[in-house]
């Protein structure tokens, strides 16, 4: 696993890959105020900075999968992309978030450094595509249905669409009803594609629709779980990051709290350095 792979560029500072110290991508999962966002990705910004972690904020200014219609979905994504663009000028980190349709890609992309597809949207050739040509990276989330080697037919629609800026995500696989698990061997098969691969250690420990209409979680298995990715030598963590996960608006109950970040990622570091060699 801690073989070199291609070295993926994210805006003008941040490089993922080539055996280089882990990339966090870390904020809330949706957009819920701008002074929330600016907070979270000032507080971030320090720790990474005295840690000297690189690091990308992630923040979605809509969340188009919730379990009811009646989920707070974020500002959409005029306002989103206003408030996104404010954290990239003010902190001067990349920004990444999410795209559902063809037609957001290329707006997204007058703002944001990197784009991200989601796990269930991984295999929609038309939103890869528009991704693709916008020539920016993209972070492919693999499916919860998929599995690892399956994500090469992902691969080669972005090779084919003259994009190798690619980033290959875990976040579980749907185990039974409600619940999602982790098989480590996934990040070295993934790894044989030749990109750099993210562990998203909170979205992995979901349970999706597990309270009816809303997902629950675990949040108790995020830092294990952290730990054993970085053990075999994922290139980046991604995580999603609250003030008070108990009161977020999305995916609250497998958060990070933010007061909680510093501790785990010196800890994180000291395996990274471990298995890497450094």
């Amino acid at each position: 696993m801690i073989d070199k792979v291609r070295v993926v560029k994210v805006g003008n500072k941040v490089e993922i890959g080539g055996n280089k110290r882990f990339a966090l991508i870390a904020g809330p999962c949706v957009i819920e105020t701008e002074e929330l966002v600016m907070e979270v990705a000032g507080k971030i910004k320090d720790i990474c900075d005295r840690l000297g972690i690189q690091y990308i904020f992630k923040a979605s200014f809509d969340k188009a999968n919730r379990s009811s219609i009646h989920s707070f979905r974020g500002p959409g994504l005029e306002k989103g992309l206003e408030i996104l663009k404010k954290v990239k000028e003010k902190y001067n980190v990349p920004v990444i978030t999410d795209v559902h349709e063809t037609w957001q890609c290329k707006k997204a992309a007058e703002v944001v450094d990197i784009l991200q597809i989601p796990a269930f949207l991984c295999r929609q050739t038309d939103l890869l595509l528009a991704a693709a040509e916008t020539g920016l990276p993209v972070n492919i989330k693999k499916g919860q249905f998929l599995a690892p080697w399956d994500m090469k037919n992902v691969v080669t629609k972005m090779e084919e669409s003259n994009n190798q800026n690619i980033l290959l995500c875990e976040r579980g696989s749907t185990f039974g009803y409600n619940n999602m698990v982790v098989d480590m061997r996934s990040f070295m098969e993934m790894r044989k594609f030749g990109y750099p691969i993210v562990f998203d250690v909170t979205h992995a420990v979901q349970r999706p629709g597990g309270l009816g209409t809303a997902t629950s979680g675990d949040r108790e298995y995020v830092f294990p779980l952290m730990r054993a990715g970085l053990a075999i030598g994922v290139d980046a963590i991604f995580a999603e990051v609250h003030p008070n996960p108990n009161e977020a608006k999305s995916d609250g109950p497998n958060m990070l709290f933010l007061n909680d970040l510093e501790e785990i990622l010196k800890v994180a570091i000291k395996i990274d350095d471990l298995v890497k060699e450094r």
